[in-house]
């Protein structure tokens, strides 16, 4: 046991990646054993930075990390690498441990209770969907029985019955817990306590309380910074005009108009650097494919998995312009399948309007590919190139100059989701297929993407298990794998 019963302390940290680019300025924190924590920040401030150097993976520029005695930590990242892709189950978990552990079924068969999954162990990685990938990037955090778990956006990828395993088995885990979510109400379930990192200071303040006592204290402190600068503005202002008045008059009140300059910079100096919430996207439109009438997709049959089992059902859906088609069903029926041999034309039971421009927004972004830059990508799905559209729409999604020229496989999985919208709005597209479109998003830009999607004229067939996010979009007609 170190320091108090801590299991973590970070002792005037300071992480930069380069002179200009500082993360975190002389940070202190500490957290003790069997605390359950939310890491809170804009996007940008440096969560997954911060993730890295608890694990061990990047090394501070100065100051100390102290773990205590003997901990082990470990990560449930958000995606599994495609090199782990051909693995089977049971590989893939043995691959988690440094050393051959022996007799692992039982250990795999306890983890994948818990992530509420029920999986052939023989089974590739690449064969589950990307429900069942999410719960078994958890389970391979929790095979490990880590003193510190860390959860980033652990609820991307699960249903409402998954949530509600997972935030039980989170209240009952005797050990520290440090999470990533936008999820309040998940968070506010568990937390004791939110880490609070400042995008501006390049400080982290430590808050205690559940989830939703905190963000109003955060925001309170931001109100009284803004009524402080205010203050601040006001003598400023004041300051200033006398300053010039005096000048004016020069002799031997030019003097006293000098020391009044020093005073306002010296106010200037002590405006408190308010928080600039995260920008949110841009409202935008999907333009689409107005040549087009009549049946955009015909659904005749389609397969699923039942009691582990392919069944062939028959089924009668039409989708045409404007028809807006929501797809739902248990984690491992087949949707995400099913929607990606729509996207594909290659279901013989679906049949598709030849001229049809498909926009497909995969969950998992395999669409995109990782070694092309983002100009590249989106000039790709244009029907007629035009640099000041692409260039005009990719800053409304946040892609300024910088992001435009980097390469897909650098961003972050919230970068990448924010360059498939730009594909579908230059793309388009006569119907829409979309896989999960607000996984790995940003809370801020959903009411925007919602507002976009509701007001799409083309045909949209979608899957979200965003029960808050599909209530705000316009659905004619849903379809129930499970009946």
């Amino acid at each position: 046991m170190s320091h108090n019963g801590s299991v973590l302390r970070f002792e005037d940290a300071t992480f930069k990646y380069s002179n200009i680019h500082t993360i975190l300025d002389e940070v202190n924190f500490t957290i003790r054993r069997g605390a359950k924590i939310t890491l809170m920040g804009q996007n940008g401030a440096g969560k997954s930075t911060l993730f890295k150097l608890i694990m061990g993976e990047i090394e501070l520029y100065d100051g100390y990390i102290h773990r205590g005695h003997k901990i082990s930590v470990a990560l449930a990242r958000q995606v599994i690498p495609l090199e782990q892709w051909d693995m089977s189950l049971r590989e893939y978990f043995s691959s988690q441990f440094q050393e051959k552990v022996y007799n692992i079924d039982p250990r795999i068969d306890d983890v994948l209770n818990i992530v509420h999954l029920d999986a052939d162990k023989k089974k590739h990685i690449r064969d589950f969907s990307g429900g069942q990938q999410a719960r078994i990037l958890l389970a391979s955090a929790l095979i490990r029985k880590p003193d510190i778990l860390l959860l980033d956006e652990p609820t991307n990828n699960l249903d409402g019955e998954g949530i509600e395993h997972l935030t039980e088995f989170l209240k009952n885990y005797n050990k520290t817990v440090i999470v990533i979510s936008h999820d309040a109400e998940f968070l506010n379930a568990f937390s004791t306590g939110v880490l609070y990192l400042d995008i501006f200071t390049k400080k982290i303040e430590y808050y205690v309380g559940n989830y939703n006592d905190v963000v109003e204290q955060i925001g309170l402190r931001v109100l009284k910074e803004k009524s402080k600068n205010a203050r601040l503005e006001k003598s400023i202002q004041e300051k200033k005009d006398k300053a010039n008045f005096f000048a004016k008059k020069g002799g031997r009140l030019r003097a006293l108009a000098k020391q009044m300059r020093e005073d306002v910079e010296e106010f200037e100096e002590n405006k408190v650097d308010v928080r600039r919430d995260d920008k949110t996207i841009r409202k935008f439109l999907i333009p689409h494919q107005n040549e087009i009438t009549g049946k955009l997709m015909y659904i005749s049959s389609y397969t699923r998995m039942y009691k582990g089992k392919e069944q062939r059902l028959d089924v009668d859906i039409n989708i045409t312009k404007g028809h807006h088609l929501r797809i739902i069903g248990p984690n491992g029926i087949g949707k995400t399948t099913l929607l990606s041999k729509m996207a594909d034309k290659n279901d013989e039971g679906v049949s598709t309007h030849d001229d049809v421009r498909i926009g497909y927004y995969r969950q998992d972004f395999r669409g995109l590919d990782f070694k092309k830059t983002v100009y590249e990508e989106l000039a790709s799905v244009m029907p007629r190139l035009d640099e000041h559209k692409l260039r005009s729409t990719a800053a409304g999604f946040l892609i300024g100059k910088e992001m435009i020229n980097a390469k897909i496989g650098t961003l972050s999985e919230g970068q990448k989701g924010l360059v498939a919208f730009a594909q579908l709005v230059l793309l388009e597209p006569g119907l829409l297929v979309l896989d999960e479109p607000t996984n790995h998003i940003n809370f801020r830009h959903l009411p925007v993407i919602a507002q976009a999607l509701h007001d799409y004229k083309g045909g949209m067939i979608v899957i979200s298990h965003d029960d808050d996010f599909m209530e705000e979009i316009r659905i004619d007609e849903t379809f129930d794998l499970a009946n």
